[in-house]
């Protein structure tokens, strides 16, 4: 099993991770709160109110799990087109796997991150959603004072299913999403990339934020309520379930709830996965 295939992941992941978890504190308000009236709005309260570090909280903790869950992703993936294959990365060019091929390793590679996210995804979604300015002496504690202050709190009021609520939909939406994030990535770089040869650079970037752009647009409607999932029982329990909560959604907000950050979710998705699949790449062809 090629180890390599999981650290590049995990590095490309961490800086992916840094670029763009401004944008997605924007997008998790956005799905999960009421009191915006749209991205500019959410941008400009949340820095009004908390300052720049509004828009970076919770993201301490995903660099040292949610990027670790990204080289998960990208060695499952690589390693289970090995095994339909036989054709390791570097074989590729010359071998080009088949586009089922593909997709089944891209749905396996997002069934499986989807499960290891599931408790990090959790902790991060509740800390984006404190809304509280810096403590400051004599001002009101945060509900969560820290990812691990979280992680416990929840494991006390909520017990361990606790961790793992808007898991289903995670799954869902991460699972024919990713199929279709590599294949669209896959097939950019070979309509321009003669037969035998590596992706030239601006290929990477473009058919990385493409492939961003095009999972988002997927994974939307599943991600709204996997945000809500996660944010049900901080006060009370809202849901019943998942089926309760995308009906009650569609009853209260309409279609168009579905669809809440997807804007920004698509703004994000390319610079984010253009260097994710850049670095990615290059780190792959530096430890040939």
């Amino acid at each position: 099993m090629p180890l390599e295939e999981f650290v590049a992941g995990w590095i490309s992941g961490a800086l992916g991770l840094v670029l763009g978890h401004p944008f997605d504190t924007v997008k998790v308000r956005l799905q999960t709160q009421t009191t915006y009236q749209g991205i500019m709005d959410c941008i400009v309260k949340t820095y009004r109110h908390e300052s720049l570090l509004g828009f970076f909280k919770g993201m301490s903790f995903p660099i040292a799990s949610v990027a670790v869950v990204n080289s998960v992703l990208f060695g499952v993936y690589s390693n289970t087109l090995l095994l339909l294959t036989a054709a390791s990365h570097q074989e590729r060019r010359t071998q080009p796997p088949n586009y089922p091929h593909i997709f089944i390793a891209g749905c396996t590679g997002g069934l499986l991150q989807s499960y290891c996210l599931a408790p990090f995804d959790l902790i991060k979604v509740r800390l984006q959603n404190q809304t509280e300015p810096r403590v400051q002496r004599g001002s009101s504690q945060p509900r969560y004072r820290g990812p691990t202050h979280c992680a416990v709190t929840i494991l006390r009021e909520e017990g361990p299913q606790g961790l793992f609520r808007g898991a289903w939909a995670l799954v869902l939406r991460d699972t024919p999403t990713l199929g279709f994030y590599f294949v669209t990535y896959e097939g950019i770089c070979r309509q321009y990339t003669p037969d035998g040869q590596d992706p030239s650079s601006t290929t990477v970037l473009v058919a990385g934020g493409f492939a961003g752009i095009a999972s988002w647009i997927t994974a939307t409607p599943f991600d709204v309520v996997k945000s809500r999932m996660q944010m049900d029982g901080v006060k009370k329990k809202e849901y019943k379930g998942m089926l309760d909560c995308m009906v009650s959604s569609f009853r209260q907000e309409g279609v168009g709830v579905f669809f809440r950050g997807l804007t920004i979710n698509t703004a994000r998705a390319f610079p984010v996965n253009a260097v994710t699949f850049l670095s990615y790449e290059y780190l792959l062809r530096l430890w040939r």
